[in-house]
């Protein structure tokens, strides 16, 4: 038997009386989402770690019916239920949920710059709960246009909107 399928094996034995255990309570750890639907990626993206929404998942996204001020009450029965970890995709969910909890795991999509915005110390190293993704932060549009002028050639014109209430790129042209 080679190294590595000895110590799979020992692993899975290990902890099989546990997921028995967690079956028979019927507790499954819950991934609460705000406000959107998980995308097909991040169902692929679990199941290629090992977990598989109604077997040793549960994921739930209540609905805030397009109400902002809803979104607040969705994240404190998060933190009242003790869901394993709120993803929150747009601004005011990740505050409402940052509101909510200091402890819980929040991983944040879909958000403009979360420096900028204050619930993030730091792109490298977002610090306290939160982590994520943001493909707009402000820090990176230099990269950004630099990058752009390599691949058009120096000569191109290049022009950027941004929209200064929401810190967020509408456009970039290129002549």
């Amino acid at each position: 038997m080679r190294r590595r399928d000895f110590i799979v094996a020992i692993g899975g034995a290990a902890t099989w009386p546990m997921a028995a255990r967690a079956q028979q309570r019927g507790k499954l750890p819950v991934i609460g989402f705000m406000p959107v639907l998980p995308s097909a990626a991040f169902l692929e993206g679990l199941k290629s770690a090992g977990y598989v929404e109604g077997e040793n998942v549960t994921i739930e996204y209540p609905s805030a019916d397009d109400r902002f001020e809803r979104l607040q009450a969705i994240a404190k029965e998060f933190v009242r239920r003790r869901v394993a970890v709120i993803v929150a995709s747009g601004n005011q969910s990740i505050f409402a949920a940052k509101a909510a909890t200091s402890t819980i795991p929040i991983v944040f999509s879909n958000t403009t710059d979360p420096v900028l915005m204050g619930y993030a110390a730091a792109i490298n190293r977002p610090g306290g709960n939160l982590t994520g993704w943001s493909m707009f932060n402000v820090s990176l549009a230099g990269k950004r246009l630099d990058l752009l002028r390599q691949l058009v050639g120096p000569k191109a014109a290049l022009g950027a909107l941004l929209n200064p209430k929401i810190h967020r790129w509408n456009c970039i042209c290129m002549r």
